[in-house]
């Protein structure tokens, strides 16, 4: 009766990591429990998921090629967009988020177009919103309920923004990562989505963890340019983050549990170290109490029956 914070499967997205075939489930052995899947396997993902009462998804796409254009990240038969048009014909009652970004379709992994200044590889911010706008409009041609850019170029959410409603989509929202830091906690997802950067890192447009007022400036941004909702990425190193977005700017806020986090759960539970169902609900209720209003994990499925158990 005087529970403050409450968790609810209706609070949950499960990432799904989609790749062309068939009867496909590829483990990630980084990720104990998490598979690249063929469209017909994460459909039948989706379908349990959703059965344990998980509204949202939210994919990303491994291509069967790359280039220096991430051409195949705005392909109408791409892997995400035709993920997508089987999702919403088999499961329509289910909310289909897609990630919104170009490193998992460039040959060199960075999260934009790449130029060469003075004899240095560097990301050109300008071209990239193209290639990103085109990206979001294509997945919510396909049938996407939410379109969610996650690359930290400037200027991308008013991009996609301006696309979205010159292309008769005005409704379709933005989920922002709004404040997504440069992380160590990142490394098995570059093993699922098979998108390590092919030389440096990604400190140049993603965000520096000391920083704080940064973030809020970021969001802030965001916001203005036309986000619906926006996200901090990571979520546990970051719960001060998203602590603050949440009051300072009262909208409706995600948090994304990440790879790292996940990874750490299940080596330390398969020891027999931690409780692994224990761990992940109070990490998932800290996220709650510190103002996410959505949480996007790994463990979205299980959650969700944890929850229906009692």
């Amino acid at each position: 009766m005087v529970r403050e914070t409450r968790l609810h499967a209706d609070q949950l997205v499960l990432p799904l990591f989609v790749r062309p075939g068939r009867k496909l489930r590829h483990a990630v052995p980084s990720m104990p429990g998490v598979f690249q899947l063929s469209i017909d396997e994460a459909v039948r993902e989706a379908a349990a998921a959703q059965k344990a009462g998980v509204p949202a998804v939210i994919l990303f796409g491994i291509p069967s090629k790359k280039d220096i254009r991430a051409s195949g990240a705005y392909a109408k038969n791409g892997i995400v967009q035709k993920a997508v048009r089987q999702l919403k014909r088999e499961l329509p009652g289910l909310l289909v988020m897609t990630d919104v970004c170009l490193c998992e379709y460039m040959s060199h992994g960075h999260c934009g177009v790449v130029k060469k200044r003075g004899g240095q590889a560097i990301i050109d911010n300008d071209p990239s919103l193209k290639l990103l706008a085109r990206t979001a409009v294509s997945h919510a041609e396909a049938g996407a309920d939410v379109v969610a850019p996650s690359d930290m170029m400037d200027g991308r959410v008013a991009a996609i923004r301006a696309a979205l409603d010159s292309g008769g989509f005005g409704d379709t929202p933005i989920l922002s990562y709004a404040a997504k830091f440069a992380s160590a906690f990142y490394g098995p997802f570059r093993d699922a989505a098979e998108s390590a950067p092919q030389f440096g890192d990604r400190r140049s447009y993603q965000m520096d963890a000391a920083n704080a007022e940064e973030a809020m400036r970021e969001v802030a941004l965001d916001l203005r340019e036309g986000a619906d909702i926006v996200m901090v990425k990571p979520a546990l190193a970051y719960l001060d983050i998203l602590y603050r977005v949440k009051s300072e700017f009262g909208c409706p806020t995600a948090a994304y549990a990440v790879s790292g986090e996940h990874a750490m759960v299940q080596a330390a539970a398969k020891r027999g170290w931690v409780d692994e169902r224990a761990v992940t609900m109070e990490s998932l209720l800290s996220m709650r109490r510190a103002g996410a209003d959505i949480i996007v994990t790994y463990a979205a499925a299980k959650a969700a029956r944890w929850l229906r158990e009692g």
